[in-house]
């Protein structure tokens, strides 16, 4: 299935983009973060899996057990820390 994924705050820098476009073979968003581990370099470390993440399906936080669908938009982010 093909989902938008977008990046946020220090994600976005440690992907090198904003967002992209993927073909992906996850059904949920646990396992479209393992894909993005997987892929390795700086992205995979701020996703790994002893990093706190957000994530968001349509715009909705979600839990990591959620499950894709075609033509869904996944948001990464950091936790939100205020001062």
């Amino acid at each position: 299935m093909r989902v938008t994924v977008r990046y946020f705050a220090s994600m976005r820098e440690a992907m090198g983009t904003s967002s992209e476009v993927l073909d992906t073979a996850a059904t949920t968003l646990a396992q479209l973060r393992a894909e993005l581990i997987a892929r390795g370099g700086s992205g995979a470390e701020a996703l790994g899996t002893d990093r706190s993440v957000r994530m968001a399906l349509n715009q909705v936080m979600s839990a990591p057990g959620d499950s894709l669908h075609e033509g869904c938009e996944v948001a990464f982010f950091p936790p939100v820390t205020g001062g």
